[in-house]
């Protein structure tokens, strides 16, 4: 089943599926198309996971499920389609979100600049451009992919949302292009250095991965696409855009951009910075280091600080990113393995946590902090997800994002005590601005503002059931997870010629753990 397209599948099912969206005639109502929409992202689904089941975590395969053929001869560009266990884990991330946010957002596209088709038609293109980001192995196509996820995501925050939807969505937009145009002038590089060769310009990044770009060259490449990289994950300090962003636009779009496509910058990191140029990666690591442990504490004091719920949760991903950042750039098997991790459960809590506040924000008509009070006492189903959703945002043990960050601890602190110590500060951090916000807005005395308040309807229960309880399952059960990633770990580690540090305590010298057991055993 590996000779099957299913990469091709899952990109252009949602596609295409938008196109019909978009052709239906106005006269069928808006209730059609959402029905299609969330039709279409299912089928996605059950296509990703009958892909996912016939991955080979013992194959010696780098990249599974290939798909190659010539498609820009002069530039040595290929229509290239692969993944490894952490292209494998965002693909599914994308699937398993798409149609999450398709039922939870069923009515957020009535209100908007254009109709509600649109709404969905823009959701589904975003998804299987998504798609081609994390698959594409092609530096080329990625590219063209890369800047292709900008145009549905600026109309879902433009033409829906609130009253800064347009300003929000120019500043994301601006950032964005800056960082594509910086990274195009590395790739521009790419087909330069490659066309040295006696094979001549290629794309293909199994190819470019064997490349000696020499000292200064590399360097220079490397920055561009890490610049490009840190504005999209976002890092402090191009990370403006994020809070601004999540205010404005709707819980959905929040989620597709929080969840998913951040997860590009941090995606390309890997794929691209670490594995193409290894020596300026390394060269680079102590300062993107300090720029990841700003980010954790920056991110958690400004979270701190915010009475936007959104802005809020923006605040706790920089810090979220700041971590995911630290585990690729400590390059050991720990941190490589934590921030590959971590990338798909922070999108899993991320996305309950946007959800679930943009149910309680639809029935207050107020997203600050400070004009709610009580509301467990009137929706209680509502109040216990939202507690179980803060929960794992703090990375609770028993939920899934606690092994995630629990594992780049661990790596950190075999890199650097310093900088470990430091990130530690995020996780108390964390605990007070997650139980701050649910002590304010959900306990104490009910307001007379929130006093009529609804509970979740079945179909938000059942938007946020699945997240939720994979949350949980991955919490006791990250196996599965991470036997697909650690293959693709070892290759990385591989790239960059590194090896995990040796135990700096010999287990049988005399006073440890292991000579006193055998004390006692005689």
């Amino acid at each position: 089943m590996n000779d099957f397209p299913w990469l091709s599948l899952l990109l252009f099912l949602p596609i295409v599926g938008a196109i019909v969206l978009v052709l239906l005639p106005a006269s069928l109502g808006t209730l059609l198309p959402k029905q299609l929409a969330l039709g279409t992202s299912v089928a996605t689904l059950a296509v990703g996971i009958a892909m996912a089941a016939n991955y080979d975590t013992d194959s010696s395969k780098v990249y599974q499920f290939a798909e190659q053929h010539e498609w820009i001869k002069s530039f040595g560009a290929h229509y290239a389609l692969g993944v490894d266990g952490v292209g494998l884990t965002l693909v599914m991330l994308t699937v398993i979100l798409a149609p999450v946010v398709m039922l939870a957002s069923w009515n957020d596209g009535d209100q908007g600049r254009w109709s509600s088709k649109a709404f969905f038609a823009w959701m589904l293109a975003l998804q299987g451009l998504a798609v081609g980001v994390f698959a594409a192995t092609d530096v080329f196509l990625f590219y063209v992919f890369f800047e292709a996820t900008l145009i549905p995501i600026y109309f879902l925050i433009g033409g829906y949302g609130g009253a800064n939807r347009a300003r929000a969505a120019v500043k994301f937009l601006l950032y964005s292009l800056l960082g594509g145009l910086v990274m195009l002038a590395s790739v521009i590089g790419l087909y330069v250095e490659s066309a040295k060769t006696d094979a001549g310009a290629t794309y293909l990044v199994g190819e470019l991965a064997q490349l000696d770009f020499g000292t200064a060259t590399g360097r220079w490449l490397f920055l561009g696409f890490f610049i490009a990289f840190a504005i999209k994950a976002p890092m402090f300090p191009v990370h403006t855009w994020l809070p601004d962003t999540t205010a404005a636009a709707t819980p959905g779009t929040s989620v597709l951009l929080v969840s998913v496509l951040d997860k590009i910058g941090t995606f390309g990191m890997i794929r691209f910075c670490l594995e193409l140029f290894p020596e300026a990666s390394r060269w680079a690591t102590p300062a993107v280091v300090v720029f990841a442990v700003i980010s954790i504490i920056y991110g958690a004091l400004m979270a701190i600080g915010s009475d936007n719920i959104p802005r809020l949760i923006a605040y706790t991903s920089i810090s979220h990113f700041g971590f995911i950042v630290l585990g690729i750039f400590v390059m050991n098997s720990q941190g490589l393995n934590g921030a590959n991790l971590y990338m798909f459960n922070h999108g899993l809590s991320t996305a309950a946590l946007f959800l679930v506040t943009g149910f309680l924000i639809s029935r207050r008509g107020s997203a600050l902090i400070s004009d709610f009070g009580g509301v467990e006492k009137v929706a209680p189903v509502l109040a216990g997800f939202f507690l179980v959703a803060g929960l794992s945002s703090l990375s609770l043990p028993g939920l899934s994002p606690f092994v995630s960050e629990f594992l780049v601890i661990v790596g950190a602190f075999s890199y650097s005590e310093v900088a470990a110590a430091f990130a530690v500060t995020g996780i108390v951090l964390a605990a007070i601005y997650i139980l701050f916000m649910y002590q304010r807005t959900m306990t104490g005395p009910t307001r007379e503002e929130v006093s009529g308040f609804s509970d979740l309807n079945v179909r938000e229960v059942a938007s946020l059931a699945p997240v939720l309880l994979l949350i949980v399952v991955l919490g006791f059960f990250p196996k599965p997870l991470l036997s697909v990633i650690n293959p693709a770990v070892d290759h990385t580690l591989q790239q960059v010629d590194k090896t995990d540090p040796p135990p700096s305590v010999d287990p049988l010298a005399p006073g440890t753990s292991g000579h006193s057991a055998e004390g006692s055993h005689e």
